[in-house]
């Protein structure tokens, strides 16, 4: 990984920071808009993984849309120069203002996710005077094997509205008449690795799109969420998530006609091109013999190990002693939580030494946090160092 390669070079930047390879954001970039086009696919970004206006800026030049989940990523999307036709605004609890917002961007759709969310639309809409194109935001109920913390498609998720209360109030969703109703948007989960979910997913929305077609609904799209994972055990040897069997998968098993087929990629996307950079601050041993290494990062720069319990591979990358110690990497917040990871090998780790906790670039910053008044940290790109 790009820590490795700087080594000592990156002491000169206070810790802890963000870095940002971004060749292999832009390779990432170009594997995932190549891979998709070959199909006619529409890919956008879920900002909610990364919003660094740099990387931004460089997603853009992709030609690549925006998913957002809140009316703040919908501003910061048209702010950094997203084209509205290419954004799509989904999220369990849309604010008035917010929705007020998004109806006058005239974006691509408002991915609506309750029935009582279609009918204050549609009155926002009849107050400002327009017509809004809308997606539905349909549970399909898959189970996407995936961390029970970040799975959104099972039937008793928050997410989306259940298929069955959908054509039970078929009728009084097409009477609202400030709404278009043009899409079909599906969620299932985030990181999910077993490739085979997707066919099911696939399978379900065939069905879905069929019975909505006899209903009498006009769809234009449907949105088939995001969710492919990462290699979070061996960032190194798969830098690039395999776009290619993906989009294969999806074109194997939708049968939807000629209707565009939309993706949302965040951590795809981002998760690998950024580490998390810390110092070790200092060393001492428990009671009961566990080494600890105390660093000064915290889940305030990182939440996930301590939110969900994810695994992020963490590397010494300027000690020169080979010989491999089994500690316990602890951050700063007043939290017993506050763990990166147990019992991992690492060579000899002292005072002053560089960690790089990789596959960091997804729901790091992001979330990160002013817990404990913890300074937000700053970032550091690859193209200013080499």
């Amino acid at each position: 990984m790009l820590s490795r390669q700087l080594g000592k070079k990156l002491l000169e930047f206070e810790t802890p920071f963000y870095l940002y390879d971004i060749a292999l954001l832009r390779q990432t970039l170009e594997s995932v808009a190549y891979e998709s086009q070959r199909y006619g696919y529409k890919v956008h970004y879920a900002v909610k993984a990364n919003y660094d206006d740099r990387l931004l800026a460089i997603i853009r030049e992709y030609g690549i849309g925006i998913d957002c989940a809140s009316g703040n990523e919908l501003r910061k999307a048209i702010e950094a120069g997203f084209e509205p036709k290419g954004i799509v605004y989904a999220g369990v609890g849309k604010r008035d203002k917010e929705l007020r917002y998004a109806i006058s961007q005239d974006i691509l759709a408002i991915n609506c996710e309750s029935v009582e969310e279609l009918e204050v639309v549609n009155e926002l809409a009849r107050e400002a005077g327009r017509k809004v194109d809308i997606g539905l935001r349909i549970n399909p109920d898959i189970d996407p094997k995936t961390n029970h913390c970040i799975d959104t498609g099972q039937a008793d998720s928050k997410f989306g509205i259940s298929y069955e209360e959908v054509l039970e109030n078929a009728e009084r969703i097409k009477s609202l008449e400030n709404l278009n109703i043009v899409g079909v948007h599906l969620h299932i989960g985030s990181q999910i690795r077993e490739l085979h979910v997707f066919e099911n997913m696939c399978n379900k929305v065939n069905v879905i799109v069929r019975n909505l077609d006899s209903l009498g609904f006009s769809i234009n799209f449907v949105d088939l969420g995001g969710g492919l994972g990462i290699n979070y055990d061996m960032p190194e040897n798969e830098p690039i998530p395999n776009f290619a069997s993906f989009f294969a998968i999806v074109r194997n098993h939708l049968d939807i006609g000629d209707r565009e087929v939309h993706f949302e990629f965040g951590r795809a996307i981002v998760g690998e091109c950024g580490e998390l950079i810390t110092k070790v601050l200092f060393n001492k041993t428990t009671a009961t013999g566990r080494r600890l290494v105390i660093v000064d990062a915290s889940m305030t720069e990182l939440i996930r190990p301590a939110l969900y319990g994810s695994y992020h591979n963490i590397e010494n990358i300027t000690s020169e002693d080979a010989a491999e110690v089994k500690y316990t990497i602890v951050g700063t917040a007043c939290e017993s939580t506050d763990v990166f990871d147990e019992n991992i090998g690492l060579r000899r780790t002292r005072r002053g030494d560089l960690l790089a906790i990789k596959s960091a670039g997804a729901y790091g910053m992001s979330m990160a946090s002013r817990y404990n008044l913890h300074d937000i940290p700053s970032a550091v790109y690859s193209d200013d160092l080499l």
